[in-house]
């Protein structure tokens, strides 16, 4: 959710919680938007604990992370598709990189904290040996 929206939310709540049921209508909405912000820090949470628990920049497999990504994604979001965090590839931008065991990787782009552009490295595969 956009931030904007959910403080704008938050505060039409208290708004009109003042309006309807006075101080206990404020205490109401401001417990509904502490219990709403405890949810989403639980979310993160657990989301990074997994995530922490795995090796670095290492995916199951590349080509099915590369078929969920889509721009607009948060590196919460796909570090919760991913299970794992990724690899800094750039310091001065916002690049991270997965790859897998067979040896292709996933370069993504954030710009202002969304997926903007994102890579498929597959590794070259051997010729075919000629037929007899």
């Amino acid at each position: 959710m956009n931030p904007i929206l959910g403080w704008a939310l938050a505060a039409i709540g208290v708004v009109a919680g003042w309006k309807a049921y006075g101080w206990p209508g404020v205490v109401l909405a401001v417990t509904i938007a502490v219990f709403w912000l405890l949810i989403q820090f639980s979310r993160a949470l657990r989301v990074m604990k997994n995530a922490g628990e795995a090796p670095v920049g290492q995916v199951g497999s590349t080509v099915m992370l590369n078929s969920k990504l889509r721009e607009g994604l948060t590196l919460m979001q796909v570090l919760a598709m991913t299970k794992s965090l990724g690899r800094r590839v750039d310091p001065q931008a916002d690049t991270w990189a997965w790859a897998d065991e067979g040896g292709s990787e996933v370069t993504l782009e954030f710009r202002r904290g969304k997926l903007a552009t994102w890579t498929l490295v597959r590794p070259p595969t051997p010729p075919d040996p000629p037929s007899p």
